[in-house]
């Protein structure tokens, strides 16, 4: 049996705030060699040829379509701590209709959304799309960032990862 926890606020003005509490912790599995391997995976796929900026939003967008509200609360501080803005954070989730973001940087959401749902045709379409803005080195790291960030969706959400514990420049 589980029940409801509150959370602290993050400012004086925040309303109280009701979580479900975590099904599991991953923090005490740091020495998990699958969890090693994940941290491994995610430090590798930050090392490749693309801009920090494109990945972080490309991993918050995926993160929203699967609902990883511990991914999202990381990601949007991970991006503001690099100087991404709240406007264009804000609008990411209608980012088709927002004139805030880059050819490329929409090339890049498409792909993400396309692989995000498995939609076969729309990824398809979007790689094709994504090659007048993409190398070959920097498609194949855009797949993987993609990769990397639904996979610890996967694993956060069973969990019920809390958000609001997550503190940017600081390991999870």
């Amino acid at each position: 049996m589980t029940t409801e926890t509150t959370t602290a606020p993050r400012t004086a003005d925040d309303a109280e705030r009701v979580a479900i509490p975590p099904r599991f912790d991953l923090r005490p599995r740091t020495t998990d060699p699958v969890f090693q391997a994940m941290r491994r995976f995610t430090r590798a796929t930050e090392e490749q040829c693309l801009e920090r900026s494109l990945m972080e939003l490309v991993k918050i967008r995926a993160s929203q379509i699967n609902g990883c509200a511990y991914c999202i609360d990381m990601h949007t501080l991970d991006a503001e701590a690099r100087g991404e803005s709240h406007q264009r954070m804000h609008t990411l989730a209608a980012w088709r209709e927002a004139p805030f973001f880059t050819a490329r940087e929409r090339a890049a959401l498409a792909y993400a959304e396309a692989a995000t749902t498995l939609d076969h045709a729309a990824i398809e379409a979007a790689l094709d799309a994504a090659e007048a803005h993409f190398g070959e080195d920097e498609l194949v790291a855009l797949v993987w960032v993609v990769a990397m960030a639904n996979t610890w969706n996967r694993v956060a959400i069973p969990a019920r990862a809390t958000p609001g514990r997550y503190t940017p420049g600081r390991a999870s």
